[in-house]
């Protein structure tokens, strides 16, 4: 997979919108703020739904499995997009700040 255009969590900006592939469950308990949720099997059914942006697009999910698949995807669609590496997991571990939150507990990487 190391043809796949990445970036590391931490290089992001702060003010980057970022499209989340994981699971509904998985987004409810944490995201990145301003994030834009398509599961990863909706995706080419949504593909419409992508930001637009001057910028390359970050995509993420729990660890980037999914997300790389969905970057080598939509690659290949002529999108500009990066895998988020390590994804949320280590969007977390880097102290990125995250939204969400079930029953108002604080966002965690489910």
């Amino acid at each position: 997979m190391s043809d796949i255009p990445s970036i590391a969590a931490t290089d992001v900006p702060d003010d980057a919108v970022v499209v989340d592939v994981r699971e509904p469950d998985e987004w409810a308990a944490g995201h990145a703020p301003g994030a834009v949720h398509i599961p990863l099997g909706d995706l080419p059914a949504r593909i419409d739904e992508l930001p637009e942006t001057t910028r390359s697009l970050p995509v993420v999910c729990r660890s980037g499995g999914r997300s790389g698949r969905a970057v080598q995807w939509l690659v290949q669609q002529g999108f500009d997009v990066v895998n988020v590496d390590g994804g949320m997991q280590a969007w977390s571990r880097g102290g990125k700040s995250m939204a969400g939150g079930r029953d108002g507990q604080d966002p965690v990487v489910a």
